[in-house]
């Protein structure tokens, strides 16, 4: 079955070798979803020192979910499976970590009281610069594709092709800082007091590493979206 998801999503990039030769007017409707949730593809979200020291201050913890694992040895580090990516004008213009998921649960010390906010179904906008991902504050219903963080391209995304068919990609995400509905999200999802309003303004909260190659997960991913309990 591995092999079957491989040779798929390998099918898939050959495909945009030709859009080389289409027109560049008929281009902007050749854009190819591959899907890579059987190949060794992960974004590894690191939060920074800032962000993490912002989180102890007022009781914030996290707990990853889904597919999104804990980087082994890399404090505020989780690996977000890429289970797809987009190309368009054979340049990346997204990708998602459907499956994957990051709970943040507050602990009120002077209440007792417990919130929590969940974002799962990460995706990015390489054309807008968003970080967006479903967002459910306790108690309510999911808000699809909400955009959480603004980010930088330290790095540009570079697609190396060799022969016979091997294709990699690399790039690093930085100056992740919150937009608008994520600050608001935060804020009121997880009942921050005011003094907080600062530190969601101005806390650059890390980066996202991209590891994009084509071969084989011992065992493929769920591309499913990741549903927040009740």
């Amino acid at each position: 079955m591995t092999r079957t998801f491989a040779h798929h999503a390998i099918r898939a990039f050959a495909l945009g070798t030709a859009i080389v030769a289409t027109p560049i007017a008929a281009q902007a409707a050749l854009a190819l979803n591959i899907p890579t949730n059987a190949l060794q593809a992960n974004a590894v979200q690191a939060f920074s020192q800032d962000a993490l020291d912002s989180f102890d201050i007022v009781g914030i913890t996290l707990q990853p979910l889904g597919n999104a694992t804990v980087v082994a040895n890399v404090p505020g580090a989780y690996n977000l499976p890429v289970t797809s990516i987009s190309l368009q004008f054979l340049k990346i213009a997204g990708g998602a970590s459907t499956g994957s998921a990051l709970e943040f649960n507050r602990l009120d010390d002077d209440s007792g009281k417990r919130t929590r906010v969940t974002l799962a179904n990460f995706s990015i906008d390489f054309n807008a610069k968003k970080i967006l991902a479903d967002a459910t504050q306790q108690g309510q219903a999911a808000v699809k594709k909400t955009p959480i963080f603004d980010f930088h391209e330290q790095t540009p995304l570079g697609l190396k092709y060799q022969f016979p068919l091997s294709i990699t990609g690399k790039q690093i995400l930085d100056k992740l800082f919150l937009t608008t509905e994520g600050k608001k999200l935060f804020k009121v999802g997880l009942e921050l007091p005011d003094i907080a309003d600062l530190v969601l303004e101005t806390t650059d909260f890390g980066t996202i590493a991209i590891d994009v190659a084509v071969k084989p997960r011992n065992r493929p991913v769920s591309n499913r979206p990741y549903v927040v309990a009740p």
